[in-house]
């Protein structure tokens, strides 16, 4: 067999066992928190009748492993179950919240690489210079904010600027294709640069320290001997040997997209995942946090997966190995 196909072969494998474990734990571990949906519905007069009926209604009354064998059935199908909240497929919630985070999430991202691209790679380059400093400080100091303040200093220094509550405005729903665009491009901005800038630092970070590491190899050096420019050294000779933890953690960071920011979905009332976890924690809605924690889990696993793959191309000693 290929070393190649090897490699992947047992790293699907992992990614299989993992999605299993993810699933049990994504079960046990949510009916492990005190109460239930039948304990948070406040409505005056209700009986314990009425709330055994609505324990009933959605299976909670049977035994744990009755309740597991069941929740195991219904993905063997694609049913997420039936949110205690609204009632409605869960996985429709999920759909409907994906839908409106991504394009937050990957205008974010891609913020997040162009300014953490470019400050790593300025940093590896004028290493030890005053620049260098001020760079990846300013990288770091953006990493530790937390992203809840930087979204409200945003919100104070554009002075209602950009709007920040919502994707769109309701007087706008009738409007044409182009006004409607423009106003979901203005409700975007804000969270996506907060996404951006408070993420951002994780990627100068290793792209810095990947550099440099990649630099200090025999054959940079060998280059530096033949009279390459530094600059032509980063981009022909240390860039793409530096890529492979890059590529780990953009793909970790691709991830963790589907799960949006909670924080700042709800500090700007954006409708995406982040929001929905955020709702369904505070109502104690097992099927959509089971759903929501699926969703993610199973991003995370693909998008390394993903970056198995790319090392394949990346790596020529895993297709030799």
């Amino acid at each position: 067999m290929p070393a190649a196909l090897a490699f992947l072969l047992r790293r699907v494998a992992v990614a299989v066992v993992t999605v299993f474990v993810a699933v049990s734990a994504n079960f046990f571990l949510f009916r492990a928190v005190p109460g239930d949906a039948a304990s948070v519905v406040k409505v005056p007069g209700m009986t314990a009748e009425q709330r055994q009926q609505i324990r009933a209604e959605f299976g909670l009354d049977k035994p744990l492993p009755n309740q597991y064998l069941s929740y195991l059935r219904q993905l063997t199908h694609g049913n997420l179950g039936i949110s205690f909240e609204n009632r409605k497929p869960v996985a429709a919630n999920l759909a409907e919240a994906v839908v409106n985070t991504m394009p937050m999430v990957v205008v974010g991202t891609l913020i997040a690489l162009v300014i953490g691209f470019a400050t790593g790679l300025f940093g590896a380059w004028r290493r030890g210079t005053a620049v260098d400093a001020a760079g990846l400080g300013t990288a770091l100091a953006f990493y530790a904010m937390p992203a809840q303040w930087l979204a409200l200093m945003l919100i104070l220094l554009t002075n209602g600027l950009f709007p920040s509550g919502g994707m769109s405005d309701v007087f706008l729903v009738d409007a044409d294709f182009w006004t409607m665009m423009r106003d979901r491009i203005a409700h975007l901005l804000l969270p996506a640069l907060t996404f951006g800038l408070a993420s951002y630092g994780q990627y100068a970070v290793i792209i810095r320290s990947s550099m440099l590491e990649t630099l200090g190899e025999d054959y940079v050096l060998t280059a530096r001997a033949k009279g390459f420019s530094n600059w032509a050294v980063v981009r022909r000779h240390a860039l793409r040997n530096a890529m492979l933890p890059i590529t780990t953690l953009i793909a970790l960071s691709l991830g963790t997209l589907m799960a949006g920011a909670i924080l700042i979905e709800t500090v700007f009332s954006w409708p995406g995942v982040g929001l929905a976890i955020y709702g369904a924690v505070r109502a104690r809605d097992y099927p959509m946090l089971q759903g929501a924690f699926l969703l993610l889990t199973c991003s995370v696993i693909l998008c390394n997966l993903l970056a198995d793959t790319l090392y394949l191309r990346l790596d020529p000693r895993i297709r030799t190995a």
